[in-house]
Parts: structure tokens; C-alpha cells; sequence
């Protein structure tokens, strides 16, 4: 198992809560993707090596994808998909599955945390990434639901927290708060 004290998980918005939804391009999102890729190095250079993402559409894609860079550059990087079931994209547009077992193939570790879809498995997917690490980065706007509810229970359980703020409008000035082996394992 991964030590805690070097390991760093992400939190962030799907699409229907970004501004720009899936739009990408958008300067918004690019902004965004660069404080995410920042937020990463910084995680590496104050000593964390290891990255737990939850694989959900949208801001997790774009820190697992941000992890990946990383570890074509820096040594020591670790990747683990926090996968809360089996079925996670079942149901996502066509090319966004095919994004997804893409990233999926290229993690190191693979953590399935429930072996069938449950109200539940998505907090329990979050409480496994927050249970084992030390620092969260979370892309956040303060609105309730599975980002908010991350923040909250990695706060309670006393991780450090990097805050990227999601900048609703156009324009704003944003600055940054500051082929190996893949496992797959079933939390229970």
C-alpha cells in the first residue's frame, strides 16, 4: 500500500457544474487544466509521489490526465484510479468512455471501492481517496454536493487542502492558490 504521508488526491466539479460544461477550449477550462497541472507539480515538489484520482467526468479526467504529464517528466509518480464501481462510465457519451479506459489502462493501481453501483459508492470513493492521503486539491465552487462534501470530510479528517477556485465568468483574473505496473485492488 501506498504511504499516506506522500499520497495526494484530487476533488472536482463534472461538467454540468463548470461554466463551460464540456466545452474544453474554452479559456476558462484551459486556465483551470494549467492551475490543475500546477497544483500537481507543487504536490511533487513539496515530496508527494503518489496521486489518487476519482475518475469522474469532467475535472478528475483533467487531473488524471495532469498526473500522466507528470509522470513522463518527474520520477517516482505514482497513479491510482479511485474507481467507485464497475459500471462508473457506463452511461457517459461514447467519446468520454473511451477517454476514460484510456486513462484507466494508464494508471499504476486500480481501486474499485464497491463491486456494484450503490447510492453510496461515490462518497465511499471519495472517503477511500480522503483515508488515504495527507493533501487534497480541490477544483471547487462551494456548492453543495460529492466536491463540497470531499472538501468537508478531508478537512474534518485534518488533510491540507489546496483550493482552485472555479471562476464562473469570462475574464477574470485567475491565479493559483497555490508502461509500468497497474494494479487492481477492490477496497472493502
Amino acid at each position: 500500500m501506498r504511504a499516506r504521508q506522500i499520497s495526494c488526491c484530487f476533488t472536482g466539479h463534472r461538467p454540468a457544474k463548470l461554466p463551460w460544461g464540456y466545452a474544453e477550449a474554452d479559456p476558462r477550462c484551459v486556465s483551470l487544466k494549467r492551475r490543475i497541472a500546477d497544483a500537481a507539480e507543487a504536490a511533487y515538489e513539496e515530496g508527494y509521489r503518489h496521486f489518487l484520482c476519482g475518475m469522474a467526468l469532467g475535472c478528475d479526467l483533467y487531473f488524471c490526465e495532469a498526473v500522466l504529464r507528470l509522470r513522463e517528466t518527474r520520477p517516482g509518480v505514482t497513479l491510482e484510479a479511485a474507481i467507485p464501481c464497475p459500471t462508473q462510465a457506463d452511461a457517459w457519451p461514447p467519446a468520454q468512455r473511451e477517454r476514460y479506459a484510456r486513462l484507466v489502462a494508464a494508471c499504476d493501481y486500480e481501486t474499485v471501492v464497491s463491486a456494484q453501483y450503490t447510492p453510496h459508492c461515490m462518497h465511499r470513493r471519495d472517503r477511500y481517496m480522503v483515508d488515504h492521503a495527507s493533501l487534497l486539491i480541490a477544483a471547487f465552487d462551494g456548492t453543495p454536493g460529492g466536491t463540497r462534501y470531499t472538501v468537508a470530510y478531508a478537512m474534518g479528517r485534518g488533510l491540507s487542502v489546496v483550493d482552485l477556485p472555479i471562476v464562473p465568468e469570462q475574464g477574470n483574473n485567475l491565479t493559483n492558490t497555490k508502461e509500468e505496473h497497474h494494479e487492481i485492488h477492490l477496497w472493502n
